[in-house]
């Protein structure tokens, strides 16, 4: 089957941060080619018109990705611009091979989606985001009214290996040397992690036990999308019966890490983004951490009291990495696991979150456990992330700041969606960007005040539902 090309189908395909969709019905061949050749013309990519001139593009072990990318490449090239192949690689790895060249970039990836998903994030020179408003739109226009043929010089293609450079890029970044041997589980989900945690921990002084570490994109063992707590299950387990120090989960792509304790416990990704907030700001003090508005109140508070100062944001990379840039931001978290370093080119690393939180427990004594190490950063009782569909995302998120409102001592906060605040407690209701749902999301100090406030917002929420 062919990707149909419409304005209703390159809605569902082009995404407010990517391209994402199932193959081949929604992207297929012939589609990436065309964006391929609407990527450069949106970029003006061409050294005619001042741009790099190159593209470095890499794949996950997707099956429809080798295809795809020639295609892509093929569309780039008959542009005029230059194409490296990467080959297999993280997306934080094409996020360095952006950076360290200098050029544009295109993953294909699907992340932590089913099988039967593929999609591209696609990267300025530095790793710069290309979101909706930075060039998504436009190639959405050009391919739906049709590509401009160009009568210049076409591209060439060259295959470079750039993964040895982004390993050594990693171990520049944290000192690793002076750790004590750590036994480390590490659940790759037959993800890209499967292909670049051997070349990381290589030389590394560290037990590694590797779960379903094959390249798989099939995913037979479970999806590869640890923030959803069944599939953590097999390493929480495997932790326990080795008797590691500590466990990992990477998503497909391994640009996000989730943590387990030595008791098989998760960790929630504000403990690690306030962990990692902590180190950042020993090395630079006064820094500028970025946290969106779903983390913890702790990281906030980590932050301050660490000498730092931490800004808020919206949900979601682009904004993120904006608001980096703009405040020369050391380091920034989200609650889905993204963490993003400005030595990283503002990028996301799960790899490099990874190493960090490696270093931080290899640096304590042999008597110093993992979830002892994280104990003053795990301060708030959280709900995670509950998703409704509903009938009318407006209306139903206003019934629900009309019930908090008639509370005096609750502020309302409109940055993304509505956050309800108290001292002891808040509440966030925001809209998906592609579906008609709206995502809950409540922390406080106790967990009975925790469900008190969230059944509230679900009571009102749930009389909408579809």
């Amino acid at each position: 089957m062919n990707a149909a090309i419409t304005e209703s189908s390159l809605k569902n395909l082009i995404k407010a941060y990517d391209i994402r969709g199932t193959y081949p019905d929604q992207l297929d061949e012939n589609l990436a080619n065309l964006i391929g050749q609407a990527f450069v013309i949106t970029l003006k990519l061409r050294s005619t018109e001042g741009g790099c001139n190159q593209v470095v593009i890499a794949h996950d072990m997707r099956p429809s990705g080798p295809g795809l990318v020639d295609n892509f490449a093929k569309g780039v090239m008959q542009q005029g611009v230059d194409v490296i192949k990467m080959g297999l690689a993280s997306t934080d790895g094409l996020y360095f091979a952006t950076g360290f060249l200098n050029v544009a970039g295109a993953m294909f990836t699907a992340s932590h989606n089913p099988a039967e998903y593929n999609g591209i994030k696609l990267a300025k020179p530095g790793a710069a985001p290309v979101g909706q408003d930075t060039g998504l739109r436009q190639i959405s226009e050009l391919v739906l009214k049709g590509i401009p043929e160009y009568h210049g010089d076409k591209g060439q293609e060259v295959t470079k290996d750039l993964n040895s450079e982004y390993v050594k890029f990693l171990h520049s970044l944290v000192d690793l040397s002076k750790t004590r041997k750590l036994k480390i589980v590490i659940d790759a989900g037959n993800g890209m992690g499967g292909f670049i945690v051997p070349s990381v921990f290589k030389e590394l002084n560290f037990e590694i036990i590797p779960m379903y570490f094959e390249l798989d994109g099939t995913f037979p063992n479970h999806e590869a999308n640890p923030i959803d707590p069944a599939n953590i299950v097999d390493l929480q387990k495997r932790v326990v019966q080795e008797k590691a120090d500590l466990g990992i989960a990477f998503d497909g792509d391994a640009d996000r890490a989730f943590f387990v304790d030595e008791k098989g416990q998760g960790v929630s990704p504000s403990v690690i983004t306030a962990l990692i907030a902590k180190r950042e700001l020993q090395r630079e003090k006064g820094s500028t951490i970025i946290h969106n508005l779903i983390t913890s109140r702790s990281v906030a508070e980590v932050v301050a009291e660490n000498g730092g100062k931490a800004e808020k944001t919206r949900v979601g990379h682009s904004f993120i990495k904006q608001v980096m840039k703009d405040t020369n931001a050391i380091f920034g978290g989200e609650h889905s696991g993204h963490f993003y370093f400005r030595d990283f080119w503002y990028a996301d690393s799960g790899m490099l979150a990874a190493l960090h939180v490696i270093a931080a427990l290899g640096q304590t004594s042999e008597t110093t456990n993992f979830s002892s190490l994280i104990k003053e950063f795990d301060r708030y009782v959280a709900s995670g992330e509950i998703n409704t569909k509903v009938k009318n995302v407006t209306e139903t998120s206003n019934l629900v700041k009309a019930h908090f409102a008639t509370n005096p001592e609750v502020e309302i906060d409109e940055l993304d969606g509505l956050t309800f605040s108290a001292p002891d407690w808040w509440v966030n209701v925001r809209p998906s960007n592609t579906e008609p749902l709206l995502r809950l999301n409540a922390e406080a100090k106790q967990r009975a005040t925790m469900e008190k406030v969230r059944d509230e917002a679900l009571s009102i929420i749930r009389k909408d539902a579809v």
